[in-house]
């Protein structure tokens, strides 16, 4: 067991190994595991370049902007004063929007994130089976990644929601029923915790905004399932195994890696949305000409989202290196 782990250890790539696969000079070099780490140096390069030429700037400023006072002069432009951490404290302690919408928009982010990286893998599961018209299939659920760019959202977001208001409004007429009330009594009175209940009922009513979030997870662990041999199932339905089993001794498993992916690119996701008050309340005293108190509200948001993403991948990595060990 402990030779098992010191092996583990000695196959970590570490921040040294990166740099020594750069270096023609060295017995990593020619390595396979060292051409592919170039391989992806050079597929993310024009990113990094383009980060360097548009974004660093910006980016700076912005920074040297959160921790001054901004006075616009006209005809100049602005001017900064340096007035250390106020901005941030500001926003934390003395604005009384910010830390309200925040809290709220973080849990909403962990309970839609949840929900959308399960429903994903669910449906990917299911695209992934062989079925008549499996490629309409797939096709369909691909749909939101598409109908979420441009100006569509505003339009079928809306449209969307006044059919579904009415389809409720007249199931609740013909049969006289609430049944979103009828629900909530019912699991008031099985003995469900209020927190849950809430969590619950919050998901159900964010159900359409968590089908549009999950094309692009669909895509990357429907590429996941299609990469596992079928051999594996072959070999695991000689020995006896239930499908059940298979699922949670070969699928999951071997998706489970694609698991890190989808949740960073869910969490990125869910804090860039345009619904989110958070950014609506930054964009709110930018406009009113708050320039510095807005700008740490824009860093603390960033730091809160580098956080969760720093978290939810050291969670998860626990679970996938356990499943590939």
């Amino acid at each position: 067991m402990m030779a098992r782990k010191k092996k583990d250890k000695s196959q970590r790539w570490t921040l040294s190994d990166s740099i020594s696969a750069l270096i023609p000079i060295n017995d990593n070099f020619d390595t396979m595991r060292s051409r592919n780490a170039r391989t992806g140096i050079l597929f993310i390069l024009p990113l990094i370049i383009g980060f360097l030429m548009f974004e660093l700037g910006p980016l700076i400023q912005s920074l040297s902007m959160s921790l001054s006072t901004v006075t616009l002069i006209p005809g100049q432009g602005y001017q900064l004063t340096w007035n250390s951490f106020y901005n941030y404290q500001y926003a934390m302690s003395v604005d009384p929007y910010f830390n309200e919408y925040l809290v709220q928009e973080l849990g909403r982010m962990a309970a839609n994130s949840i929900a959308t990286l399960v429903l994903s893998f669910v449906i990917a599961v299911i695209l992934n089976q062989k079925f008549k018209g499996r490629t309409v299939a797939r096709a369909i659920f691909f749909l939101p990644v598409i109908l979420a760019s441009g100006v569509l959202p505003g339009i079928e977001s809306q449209l969307t929601f006044n059919m579904l208001q009415g389809v409720s409004d007249e199931i609740a007429e013909s049969s006289g029923v609430n049944i979103s009330g009828a629900l909530q009594d019912l699991l008031s009175v099985s003995g469900v915790g209020s927190g849950v209940f809430t969590v619950l009922f919050d998901m159900i009513d964010a159900i359409y905004d968590i089908i549009m979030a999950s094309g692009i997870q669909i895509i990357v662990f429907l590429s996941g399932l299609s990469a596992i041999s079928p051999s594996l199932y072959e070999a695991a339905d000689v020995e006896g195994c239930t499908a059940w089993e298979a699922f949670w001794k070969i699928t999951f498993p071997m998706v489970c890696p694609l698991l890190l992916v989808n949740a960073i690119y869910t969490i990125i996701d869910f804090f860039m949305k345009n619904d989110n008050q958070v950014i609506e309340w930054i964009n709110n005293r930018m406009t009113r000409g708050f320039y510095g108190p807005s700008t740490a509200m824009s860093w603390i948001y960033f730091g809160v989202a580098l956080a969760f993403i720093g978290v939810a991948s050291a969670i998860i990595s626990r679970g996938v290196s356990h499943y590939e060990n």
